[in-house]
């Protein structure tokens, strides 16, 4: 049956064949002309959305939104355009992406000699004695590959001879290694006769001499020297700094349709910063974060720094973050064999522990004990495994502890054993999609092709286990595009065309709920955003395209439209 409306007087409609009036306060942004999709169970697509007061209060068709329009509504005509609930980043590094803008940017570079050529560039144009930073390259992906070299890492040399006057500290994708030139570690006080530190290794030729990198632990004998230059630095610039950092990130995030960031870890200064901005109304989007500090910090700050929804709900902190391994990329990922890719001559390595367990087990009892979730790196198997094995020592000293949402951040490569503890143990898998795709072509090199299909990225086996899958892209490992994300969850495909292990490929909306809500989820956050419902945050992200049923090789091509964070249009796409 048809009804005829008609619009009486502001916001009044009159149903002509009931007779019924229908009154709505105004709505400060009404949404029509869409495809909608919820991912609310209880009405799944929609078309039209309206918003106010920073939370949805309608959904329905287009013409259902129309006593909601008053004359200071702003109304976007979305011309049937995909809109979503608003992408969460299930893990990144948030002042990490705002720094990596700042630095140069080394993620393109295809081999050795052109970051040598950048840094020269960069040598041209510093004054002596200034740091010269930089952030992303990936000796895996160069070609060809650097010589000479030891396990496929360059020697310091060519780089120090075209920055002989100002130490330069390049930091690897993974952000668990690092390449220092000669004036770097002269001033980090590295020579032939520096031990490697726990948790960490510095890179040596057959002779002894370091050839600049910096593996895992080893890293913060250079960051420590860097950290001292900047300790002079004017009064003010670290200040400025950090403000920048925090609009760059903000920026980068809004214009890839992320309206909440889970932040992987960050120390109690950040956190008094992004609070002071939230509660100004200047933050711009959603932050849940993780506190990274030693234990003897954390204790005592525990209490007064748990926060849920400062500053109408933008800045919740409720978790711990450690670390207990490295990356696979630079083989610091803590395996439970031998990598299969050493070269001849090699230790038999099979990674390493980068933090002491027992360091980890007394972080857990600092969670448990003040209602925080524990957030592991791990991603080696026996990194997992070990970290298993510690969440489950735990659950069973506190039984009375439940739906607790402890988080393995990772969890790329696991042994077949471990796979179903996820599901029965509750745990959070806070996997990066596009992690699969970028690290496979080495993948199968370091780990050998059965424990590669075994372990590696199983995002399949992990979900029929029970467990929730996160999604992200740990930016700036990688850039923070949950598009591209979205597309390497779904395909699996290389740029060779080829397909990484394809049975373990999400669905589409499999994958778009792996960005929204499942990362809602894992934060205690489902109640109020990941889905698209009346009563929920107003958190909506606008595509070009949608990838939900686009031919699959046109996913990439898809480009964020309008980003919405509480009602406001926050980026909109020129």
């Amino acid at each position: 049956m048809l009804f005829k409306i008609h619009k009486l007087d502001g916001l009044c409609l009159v149903l002509s064949l009931s007779g019924r009036l229908l009154c709505a306060q105004p709505a400060d942004l009404v949404l029509r002309n869409a495809k909608l999709i919820t991912l609310d169970p209880g009405n799944p697509q929609g078309q039209a959305l309206a918003a106010r007061g920073g939370k949805i209060v309608a959904i329905g068709t287009s013409q259902q939104m129309q006593p909601y329009i008053g004359s200071s509504t702003k109304v976007i005509d979305l011309g049937g355009r995909l809109a979503i609930p608003g992408f969460i980043e299930g893990h990144g590094h948030f002042m990490g992406l705002g720094s990596s803008k700042m630095v140069l940017n080394l993620r393109d570079a295809k081999n050795w000699d052109q970051i040598v050529a950048m840094v020269a560039a960069a040598a041209r144009e510093a004054k002596p004695g200034t740091w010269i930073l930089g952030r992303g390259w990936h000796q895996a992906k160069w070609n060809p590959a650097p010589s000479p070299n030891v396990e496929g890492f360059p020697i310091h040399d060519q780089l120090s001879k075209v920055s002989p006057h100002n130490p330069v500290w390049l930091e690897h994708a993974s952000g668990h290694a690092g390449f220092a030139n000669a004036e770097a570690m002269r001033l980090a006080g590295i020579d032939k006769n520096s031990p490697d530190p726990p948790g960490g290794q510095i890179f040596k030729d057959t002779q002894g001499n370091p050839i600049g990198l910096m593996n895992e632990g080893a890293q913060a004998l250079v960051e420590r020297a860097l950290d001292a230059y900047r300790s002079h630095r004017p009064a003010g610039e670290a200040e400025a700094e950090a403000h920048r950092q925090v609009e760059l990130a903000v920026r980068e995030s809004l214009s890839k349709g992320i309206t909440t960031f889970e932040d992987a870890g960050s120390p109690l200064a950040v956190v008094d910063l992004l609070k002071t901005l939230a509660k100004e109304d200047k933050l711009g989007l959603r932050v849940w974060m993780m506190l990274r500090q030693p234990n003897d910090v954390l204790a005592p700050n525990l209490k007064k720094y748990y926060m849920i929804g400062v500053g109408n709900d933008h800045l919740t902190v409720r978790a711990i973050k450690r670390q207990i391994d490295g990356a696979l990329g630079s083989r610091g990922a803590w395996m439970l064999a031998p990598y299969s890719d050493l070269p001849a001559g090699a230790p038999n390595r099979s990674g390493l522990a980068t933090e002491d367990l027992n360091d980890i087990r007394k972080a857990a009892e600092l969670a448990i004990n003040n209602g925080f979730q524990l957030c592991v790196h791990a991603i080696g198997d026996r990194g997992n495994r070990e970290v298993l094995n510690l969440y489950e020592a735990v659950f069973k000293e506190h039984p009375e502890k439940k739906d607790l949402r402890w988080r393995i951040e990772h969890a790329q490569h696991l042994d077949p054993a471990d796979i179903p503890r996820f599901g029965q143990m509750g745990i959070i898998a806070a996997m990066q999609g596009i992690h699969c795709t970028s690290d496979a072509p080495y993948v199968i090199a370091r780990l050998g092709a059965k424990r590669a299909e075994a372990g590696a990225y199983v995002w399949q086996k992990l979900m029929k286990s029970g467990a929730v899958v996160g999604n992200g892209t740990d930016t700036p490992v990688e850039d923070v595009d949950p598009i591209a994300c979205f597309y390497a969850s779904v395909s699996r495909k290389l740029k060779d065309g080829s397909v990484f292990f394809p049975d373990q490929r999400m669905s589409r909306m499999e994958a778009l709920k792996s960005y929204t809500l499942n990362n809602a989820f894992a934060a205690f956050e489902e109640d109020v955003k990941g889905s698209l419902k009346a009563g929920k945050l107003a958190d909506v992200t606008v595509l070009s395209k949608d990838i939900l049923t686009i031919p699959e090789d046109d996913i990439p091509a898809a480009k964020v439209d309008y980003t919405v964070v509480g009602g406001k249009v926050m980026y909109e796409r020129n």
